[in-house]
């Protein structure tokens, strides 16, 4: 359990690393639509959507290391 809360924690953190990556106050605003509603709605479903990839890359990359494990494991024989 203790896994998951660090892996969304993880996730939700580079997910608003990379919302403020593509802020465009860092561009001086120059990809503002006229609507801001559909913005913020851009940005909240950009948001959501970077959390979910995150966190299906970080269960994949475990997934990934324990098979590696395993493999290494039973080309030992069985030793550590």
């Amino acid at each position: 359990m203790t896994q998951r809360i660090v892996d969304l924690t993880l996730s939700a953190l580079a997910s608003l690393v990379s919302v403020l990556l593509s802020w465009p106050y860092w561009r001086d605003f120059q990809y503002w639509p006229e609507s801001h509603a559909m913005w913020w709605l851009y940005i909240a479903v950009g948001y959501v959507l970077a959390v979910y990839v995150f966190y299906a890359f970080l269960g994949s990359l475990r997934t990934l290391f324990q098979h590696d494990e395993q493999a290494r494991a039973d080309s030992q024989g069985g030793q550590p």
